[in-house]
């Protein structure tokens, strides 16, 4: 693994390009034999900076679960980060690119737990009884690193490349609808860019909640009661810039808009 010192330096440029909204060189192109611990351990030091400095953790965010997204990255395996409260936003919203380094745009459904949840035998049974409801969701990617040859080491350490979220106003119990067949119509200024089913998300959108449960095992921790979990893209990552009107149309969970300004 990267020496401590080393892992607080990269943790500590995170930090600065988060507030300037900037990007800095990929990890990987100055330390090549950086490993996907030590990309966990950075984003473990910048998220208890971001918790220091005041504030305060919501949920957690799964990524590169579909294979859309998957051949989008050249990254084959699945990526968590964390959420903030002040990175939620809900659909009518303006949301300011200057806020960000980039801005790209996934369609998601995201969770908000009733119960805890934790390994390290979870499966997607046990994630949907402790499921109080899902709502649509769109995931705003924000890199910090430079995007051009990122590996998984590079996405990790960046908090898996989050920078909001925009929800929905229908909640929908899992018992209420057949969560693999929730459809996503992605337009930007009027135009369809990219459409998918949340079943292109490891079979169901849900199994990713289980995946996670049982990774933070690993580590001692659980997933807590009202927590939100983003549970990962069903369609590729689509470009926005300001004065761009995002909308999707998830069928019967609704619609969600918004405007970067």
């Amino acid at each position: 693994m990267l020496p401590p010192e080393v892992i607080e330096k990269i943790a500590a440029e995170l930090a600065e390009a988060d507030r300037t909204h900037s990007v800095i060189p990929r990890i990987t192109a100055r330390y090549p034999d950086a490993t996907v611990e030590d990309s966990y351990a950075i984003q473990g030091m910048w998220r208890d900076r971001m918790i220091a400095s005041g504030r305060r953790l919501v949920g957690r965010k799964i990524g590169l679960t579909s294979k859309a997204m998957q051949q989008a990255t050249g990254i084959t395996e699945p990526d968590y980060g964390v959420m903030f409260d002040d990175t939620v936003y809900h659909s009518g919203a303006d949301i300011p690119v200057a806020g960000f380094s980039n801005v790209r745009i996934e369609v998601e459904l995201a969770f908000v737990l009733k119960t805890p949840l934790e390994g390290p035998d979870c499966r997607l049974e046990d994630a949907l009884a402790a499921i109080d409801y899902a709502v649509p969701a769109l995931e705003v990617l924000n890199s910090h690193i430079e995007l051009e040859g990122r590996t998984i080491v590079d996405t990790i350490s960046d908090n898996a490349a989050y920078g909001a979220m925009v929800l929905g106003t229908v909640h929908k119990r899992p018992d209420e609808i057949d969560l693999r067949w929730v459809p996503g119509v992605l337009s930007r200024n009027g135009e369809i860019e990219e459409t998918g089913v949340a079943a292109g998300v490891l079979g169901h959108p849900a199994t990713g909640v289980a995946w996670l449960a049982n990774k933070f095992h690993q580590h001692g921790a659980r997933l807590e009661a009202g927590e939100i979990i983003l549970a990962g893209s069903f369609t590729r990552p689509m470009w926005v810039h300001a004065g761009d009107t995002v909308h999707c149309d998830y069928g019967p969970m609704g619609v969600i808009e918004c405007r970067f300004v």
